[in-house]
């Protein structure tokens, strides 16, 4: 299973995604789901993955691949984000319909979604969250973050935190509390955990942090949100203190 989010604000935008693709009794295996694309002072892209591994490789394969031979569409070439966004949801539906066809007649799922987040000069930072059709759709004021994946374990926390004046540092721990909770609900949700930030206007992607298993900085967030969760449990009102006196107890 996967789980990855992207969020929007005025600063800028925050990406986080696991890297578990295997979490079997005997055996787990890790595939990082972050790819990043640029050229310094012009446009920075982030593509996070979900889906279907050969449907996700064979889409990033065919991004690079379209970028170095610097001919026809790629996201060196689009002049929007809207025109990026259109651009992987048509290879990610023409790989999909390749590897559906080459096993037809199985139960075989290769379905895929896509969340493409990243500025071009001249316009602000944009989200998109692309999906198995190929269509899309974007983060908004009113809806400032995207996720794909095993969403449902990490959307409180992001429903409770985030909006556009957020700070970038608030957005990126934000992220992270909604990775933690999501992997102590889902054991095929794991590290390493991929985070970047990018800052409106730089067109710098370098500030992409790595997070094994035993980092201390996550392991430090994992056990300050148990501890502070427990804590305000504990301090909420039982409902037997809010019950109605007996009837007769004033006669």
């Amino acid at each position: 299973m996967t789980y990855c989010v992207a969020v929007r604000v005025d600063e800028g935008l925050v990406f986080a995604s696991d890297s578990r693709t295997n979490a079997g009794a005997d055996h787990i295996s890790t595939y990082s789901k972050m790819f990043t694309f640029g050229r310094q002072g012009d446009r920075a892209f982030v593509v996070l993955t979900a889906g279907n591994l050969a449907t996700t490789q064979s889409v990033i394969a065919t991004i690079k691949r379209d970028i170095r031979s610097n001919t026809g569409t790629s996201l060196m070439t689009v002049e929007t984000m809207t025109e990026a966004a259109d651009y992987i949801g048509g290879l990610s539906a023409a790989q999909q319909q390749k590897h559906s066809t080459a096993v037809a007649g199985s139960a075989f799922d290769a379905s895929a979604s896509f969340i493409l987040g990243g500025q071009i000069s001249g316009s602000s930072p944009r989200v998109y969250m692309i999906y198995p059709e190929g269509n899309f759709i974007k983060a908004t004021t009113e809806s400032p973050f995207l996720q794909i994946g095993e969403i449902k374990y990490g959307k409180p926390i992001l429903d409770r935190i985030i909006t556009r004046k957020t700070s970038l540092d608030e957005a990126a721990l934000a992220a992270l509390v909604s990775m933690d909770s999501t992997m102590r609900s889902n054991a095929t949700v794991g590290p390493p955990i991929d985070v970047l930030i990018y800052q409106k206007d730089s067109f710098n992607l370098e500030r992409h942090y790595i997070l094994q298993t035993d980092d201390p900085y996550l392991l430090e967030i994992k056990a300050a949100w148990d501890e502070k969760i427990k804590e305000a449990f504990a301090e909420l009102r039982h409902i037997t203190r809010n019950e109605p006196p007996s009837v007769g107890a004033d006669a």
